[in-house]
């Protein structure tokens, strides 16, 4: 994929972390990992807003999410990968918070895949992504 690609930008995201591609997605290509706050504080964090009668639990999402939007910035067009099921679907969540708080950023989303990340290799994973971009590129 490589400069053929130009800004294209790879984003694989779970529950607690995302991996950014923004270099190619060669064989062999690594991606900048951004995670999630940890479970301990995001619990922590939570309970202190209760606490307080405020219920603030999408604090630490939106320290993940911009994470996130700062390491695709520059990008041209952006493809996310994630799981794609139910409640907990990180994609969309993603999407939903660019939408709101990045519609710039959100404007760029050329395509999101569903697949079951948790199972594949980072290599299978470049796989999914040069197969989509070989399919798709003439639309980017």
């Amino acid at each position: 994929m490589g400069e053929s690609a130009g800004g294209l930008v790879a984003v694989a995201i779970m529950r607690d972390e995302a991996r950014v591609w923004a270099t190619g997605v060669e064989r062999g290509t690594k991606p900048v990992s951004v995670h999630a706050p940890n479970e301990i504080a995001r619990h922590h964090h939570v309970r202190e807003a209760q606490h307080h009668h405020g219920h603030d639990t999408d604090h630490h999402s939106s320290i993940f999410y911009e994470s996130i939007t700062e390491a695709v910035g520059p990008a041209s067009a952006i493809v996310l990968i994630g799981h794609g099921k139910g409640k907990a679907n990180e994609m969309l969540h993603l999407t939903q918070y660019w939408e709101r708080k990045h519609p710039d950023i959100a404007q760029k989303v050329v395509a999101a895949i569903d697949s079951d990340l948790e199972s594949l290799t980072q290599d299978q994973v470049l796989s999914l992504l040069r197969d989509w971009f070989e399919e798709y590129k003439e639309f980017i």
